[in-house]
């Protein structure tokens, strides 16, 4: 019976290899797999899903207001899975169009992405996905000081921790780093 599992973690832990990894592993076994990116993250290019450590593939480039449900209806129905990488920035609405695809459909869908933003608060996606998921796995990623991380920094040009901002501000490593709470509200204080 499929599910809709839920992957999460904050910045630098790999969610994107494994993502590419999985998608792998389907082709592996020759299934069809349905490889999804909210239209916004644009970094890599408009179709690219590309992690830190070079693995690409191409992808299908949603916009948020596609109707999940019809699109895989309507084009990918010979799909045996989805994945959504950046799943974070996905619309509740649309999170709901990949649950109803795993009930009609018993089509499995592996979203893999941040829980939360800079500011430490749910992204819409993120947490329509923590609500609803079948499955829910964090994936693990490290501050400097060796905590587990949980918070995804945002940096300014000068290196200090902003906390203001509008929610979605595309970068990697050059713009954010994932730090433990204890770390981040350290750094905060120290900035002040």
């Amino acid at each position: 019976m499929a599910k809709l599992y839920f992957k999460f973690g904050a910045m630098g832990c790999s969610k994107t290899a494994q993502a590419l990894i999985t998608k792998f592993n389907y082709e592996e076994r020759n299934m069809k797999v349905l490889l999804l990116k909210p239209a916004v993250d644009t970094r890599d290019g408009d179709t690219v899903v590309r992690s830190r450590i070079g693995l690409e593939k191409e992808a299908v480039a949603v916009g948020e207001k596609e109707d999940l449900r019809a699109l895989y209806l309507e084009r990918y129905s010979d799909c045996n899975v989805i994945i959504v990488d950046e799943c974070q920035f996905l619309t509740p609405e649309q999170v709901d169009e990949l649950a109803d695809i795993v009930i009609e459909r018993d089509v499995p869908v592996l979203c893999f992405g941040l829980a939360t933003d800079f500011t430490t608060h749910l992204f819409p996606g993120s947490k329509r996905l923590f609500e609803i998921a079948e499955s829910i796995s964090e994936i693990k990623s490290v501050c400097t000081c060796g905590a587990k991380a949980t918070v995804n920094a945002r940096l300014d040009d000068g290196g200090k921790i902003v906390t203001e901002g509008s929610q979605v501000l595309l970068g990697g490593n050059d713009r954010y780093v994932a730090m433990c709470r204890r770390c981040w509200l350290k750094q905060l204080a120290a900035q002040k």
